[in-house]
């Protein structure tokens, strides 16, 4: 990072903007990775670099609302735990292996997907008739993660999307397991990074102060917003952000 006081200034303002995003709508990266390569970092630095401050968001929701995380029962929150950190450490291998390539095409047409299916979930729910699929989301879950831990922009919105429709969890609880999820996903795949990749360690620690605080006020201003808006948002969201990297 390019080390000035409007440098720091910009990446913790960003910090807070990006970890408050990343709780709501789960669209951290749509703020942060744009914020860490104008402050002159390259892109797989910035990337690595991202999967480290975006543990904040997640350690924020937690202080603020962690009771509620073990709220549908101990053994199914550790399943989720367990698979999150597979995921996220296979994602980090795979990254340090092939490059940032494997998922190039096809990442702007799953955040798409995704995004689209929350437009959806309410009618495609019902079509379900409400069941969940507990085994089926477990195994949806260790994608995401892998993705997250390799990449991740855009991880939240897919989550969203699978959690929709395959469990029975409320909007509220859903938007805080996503943080606190794809947070151990990046927490593993960032000891992986800390041992293999280059990491700018000012900027993740400026970015994690800022999604600190971001992540922590995202309950609060969580209670606020209706459930169809916040799905409404995050779909369109999502959209963009599936424009802008297949741009």
């Amino acid at each position: 990072m390019d080390v000035t006081v409007g440098n720091i200034v910009f990446l913790a303002f960003a910090g807070v903007a990006a970890g408050l995003v990343g709780y709501l709508a789960g669209l951290m990266s749509l703020i942060s990775f744009p914020a860490l390569l104008a402050v002159g970092l390259p892109p797989l630095t910035a990337n690595v670099t991202n999967t480290l401050g975006a543990i904040g968001v997640g350690a924020g929701a937690a202080v603020r609302a962690g009771d509620q995380v073990m709220a549908a029962g101990r053994g199914r929150a550790w399943q989720q735990f367990v698979i999150c950190a597979i995921g996220g450490g296979t994602g980090a291998a795979l990254l340090l292996i092939t490059g940032e390539s494997v998922f190039e095409a096809v990442v702007p047409w799953l955040i798409a997907f995704a995004s689209l299916t929350l437009f959806l979930s309410p009618r495609l729910k019902k079509l379900s008739s409400g069941n969940e699929r507990w085994a089926i989301y477990l195994g949806a879950l260790f994608f995401v993660c892998l993705y997250g831990g390799y990449f991740g922009a855009g991880a939240g919105v897919v989550y969203f999307a699978l959690v929709l429709l395959l469990t029975s969890y409320p909007w509220p609880r859903a938007v805080l397991m996503k943080s606190v999820l794809l947070s151990i996903s990046n927490l593993i795949a960032t000891v992986i990074f800390v041992i293999f990749a280059p990491i700018d360690w000012l900027a993740a620690l400026i970015l994690f102060g800022g999604n600190l605080i971001g992540g922590n006020i995202g309950p609060l201003v969580q209670r606020y917003i209706p459930e169809t808006i916040s799905r409404w948002v995050i779909a369109i969201g999502g959209l963009y952000l599936a424009w802008s990297l297949w741009r």
